[in-house]
């Protein structure tokens, strides 16, 4: 038996074990916002809702912090290896600047996190920089040769 939207809206979201969440999570989706929008949010399935909301905010956060890396990693492999610099490179980290700067817009609260967790993915950028150049991990440096703001401004380079 397949469920439409309608015969889920129409009545009460099931609470023995027939779960929409498992079955069809894009019905389950259009369902909870039908849910919203007529106000009935005591048929809402609050557990599953409050568990994709955390992961909303952990898939945000997580690619803050890849983005992070590949800009750390790039500037890093930029000032290590100037004779190998590439329009490559360069995209790359304009690329992923824009990135972050785009996902701050409508999250500034990333702003906060961004920096909380600089130092962990600068370490990650080192490891990632040392195995891709085959440069030894001490040659990076562990202190931050770059500020946070200079990460982000679209115009910095590190000489």
């Amino acid at each position: 038996m397949s469920l439409t939207i309608t015969d889920v809206v129409l009545s009460p979201l099931p609470t023995e074990n027939i779960d929409i969440y498992d079955q069809d999570y894009c019905l389950w989706v259009e369902t909870m916002m039908q849910l919203l929008r007529e106000g009935k949010f005591n048929q809402l399935d609050i557990p599953n809702l409050l568990e994709e909301l955390d992961d909303m905010s952990g898939s945000q956060r997580d690619a803050l912090e890849s983005n992070l890396e590949i800009i750390l990693m790039h500037l890093l492999k930029y000032c290590h290896q100037p004779q190998l610099r590439s329009r490559s490179w360069l995209l790359t980290i304009f690329e992923h600047r824009h990135r972050l700067r785009k996902a701050f817009k409508p999250s500034p609260s990333l702003q906060c996190y961004y920096q909380e967790v600089f130092p962990e993915c600068y370490q990650t950028a080192r490891k990632m920089a040392s195995i891709e150049t085959g440069l030894p991990i001490s040659d990076f440096s562990g202190i931050f040769p770059f500020t946070p703001e200079q990460v982000l401004d679209i115009d910095y380079l590190p000489e």
